[in-house]
């Protein structure tokens, strides 16, 4: 079997990190998916698709993975860059701001 470990990027729409910090495990699909001719939805034979495993490090998950025999890959994440820097709603109204305010 084959796996991917990843570590999840935040939501697009939140700002916030929180489901960022752990490393997941997921199996690859060996089966496609098919679709039910009478009701339309969409199924498989594969239950290893369902599961989804989750480590604190990327080291405990690549060890799991090495202990049960499965050939994996590591997408390592993308940082963000050091110069964003994080405001508040309040800063909109901030008198030294370097731009005019403009509606």
């Amino acid at each position: 079997m084959r796996a991917r470990i990843y570590q999840p990027a935040r939501n697009a729409m939140q700002s916030g990190v929180a489901k960022t910090k752990h490393w997941i495990l997921d199996y690859v699909p060996a089966d496609a998916r098919e679709i039910d001719p009478l009701m339309g939805w969409t199924s498989s034979d594969d239950t290893q698709a369902q599961v989804r495993l989750r480590f604190s490090t990327r080291e405990a998950a690549e060890d799991f993975a090495k202990e049960k025999g499965l050939d994996y890959v590591v997408s390592e994440p993308q940082k963000r860059h050091a110069n964003v820097r994080m405001r508040g709603y309040g800063e909109n109204f901030a008198t030294d701001r370097r731009a005019n305010w403009t509606h």
